[in-house]
């Protein structure tokens, strides 16, 4: 009895000793047989040379999707090439590269976050098996478990500058990202051209300043302005949002959908609008003052036709943005 016990002991303990090798085995190690610790440190040596690891289908399987993995991935969805005709994603992956830079040299910078880009050429079928229709993208994969819908961030409503994605990037991972943008002296020597043509001109023309006092120059001057500030462009340069995008049956939208953000090339369509109705005031105006009857009236005509028309399709871009405003004039 002592020796079946004894075989039967035996058995039992080689079982528990396998099962618990077969389990440390599959914990220490992902479908491609790498540990976590040599996972890691493969990210900081690729992470050592760029700032951004270029990921292909296989290596984001490998150190983004398997387990274990203790560190978050940012990951952006491009397509730069030149044939794939995507407006945004150079200017979206230029803020990429200067946020990854800007985490690369910081203090903040650990093995807990990596940034990485994925281009559609490259890696199709990432975009295949995440259904991935439209570029830039860019999502939040959390050390532990699955991306949920916040981790894909809202370009539409937050632009792509870096200081949004690295507010995005914070309400994520509770990683602070302090941006540090190269230096850009381009603004400088335009201000000190600027300033020297003007004061150039002036100075040849410091016998005949008249044309200081013409009012119609100041006005176009004056006008200029106002157009620049109610169409949008301080909201251009604070939250750099992207040119145009991708409509949703997948032409090119330049109209942001919402009441919440704008595009670039949204803001010149509004300008030139704005431009076209000041000019059917102007001619409305002036045609009272004209000697001659016909050309008076005539001028009132286009006037009144520039009015209508061009106030009527800027009411009706408000409409393609305050969803559920009811009132329309000669366009919907």
């Amino acid at each position: 009895m002592k020796l079946i016990s004894s075989v039967i002991i035996s058995i039992i303990l080689f079982i528990l000793i396998m099962s618990n090798v077969d389990c440390q085995r599959k914990q220490s190690s992902n479908a491609g047989g790498i540990s976590l610790g040599e996972k890691v440190q493969q990210l900081l040596d690729w992470n050592a040379k760029k700032s951004i690891l270029r990921l292909n289908g296989h290596k984001f399987k490998e150190y983004v999707k398997s387990s274990p993995r203790n560190y978050s991935v940012i990951v952006m969805f491009t397509a730069l090439q030149p044939a794939r005709q995507c407006v945004i994603c150079r200017p979206a992956s230029d803020e990429y590269t200067i946020l990854a830079n800007s985490y690369r040299y910081s203090s903040v910078y650990s093995n807990k976050l990596f940034f990485a880009i994925i281009d559609f050429d490259e890696g199709s079928d990432v975009f295949q098996m995440l259904r991935l229709n439209t570029a830039p993208v860019f999502m939040h994969f959390p050390a532990k478990g699955k991306a949920k819908g916040s981790d894909t961030m809202d370009i539409q409503r937050v632009g792509i500058s870096a200081e949004a994605i690295a507010k995005w990037v914070q309400e994520r991972t509770d990683i602070q990202i302090r941006i540090f943008r190269p230096p850009n002296y381009s603004g400088t020597v335009a201000v000190i051209m600027l300033i020297s043509f003007v004061g150039g001109f002036l100075y040849l023309k410091r016998n005949n300043l008249e044309f200081l006092q013409n009012k119609q120059l100041w006005g176009l001057m004056s006008l200029l302005f106002v157009f620049a500030m109610i169409s949008g462009q301080m909201w251009n340069h604070i939250r750099s949002p992207p040119f145009v995008h991708k409509s949703q049956n997948g032409g090119i939208g330049y109209f942001h959908g919402s009441s919440q953000g704008q595009l670039v090339f949204e803001t010149y369509i509004v300008m030139v609008l704005n431009g076209l109705v000041v000019i059917g005031m102007i001619l409305l105006t002036e045609s009272g003052s004209q000697n001659d009857a016909r050309k008076g009236k005539l001028m009132a005509i286009i006037g009144l036709i520039f009015v209508a028309v061009f106030f009527s399709l800027l009411l009706s871009a408000f409409r393609s943005k305050a969803h559920g405003y009811p009132y329309s004039f000669l366009f919907k």
